[in-house]
């Protein structure tokens, strides 16, 4: 394995501590994570991972910053402890991390970054063939 590259097992294994990590700080657990690595950017997204109150109280303008502030509030609490398991999985440390919460769809992003600006997207399910 070459010095950048990582582990087969690195998408699967932190998606299961990201998992873990949310439910036991919250008492929810989110429907799916998804990790998205490349050499330089990790991202972890954490879908559905609103509870139904918190759903509900994003629904307003006011509501949805609460509950932005409060994940936040999470998040700086709970990063250091990502970052280490990021750097055992990895073997490479985090140089930056960044949180992004999407109330609406109950989607809450961690970018961790390399000094670059990452842009994150998430599409609306496919279709089903009829």
């Amino acid at each position: 394995m070459g010095e950048h590259e990582l582990s087969a097992n690195f998408s699967k294994e932190l998606a299961e501590i990201a998992l873990s990590m949310q439910s036991e700080r919250t008492g929810h657990t989110p429907k799916a994570v998804t990790v998205v690595a490349s050499d330089e950017t990790v991202v972890l997204t954490l879908h559905e991972a609103l509870t139904p109150a918190e759903k509900i109280l994003a629904r307003t303008e006011a509501g949805a910053a609460k509950v932005e502030q409060y994940h936040r509030a999470l998040f700086a609490v709970s990063c250091d402890e990502l970052r280490r398991e990021i750097q055992r999985l990895s073997g490479r440390k985090v140089r930056e991390a960044a949180v992004v919460i999407e109330p609406a769809t109950g989607a809450i992003v961690h970018a961790f970054t390399s000094g670059t600006m990452v842009q994150i997207f998430q599409l609306e399910p496919r279709a089903e063939a009829t």
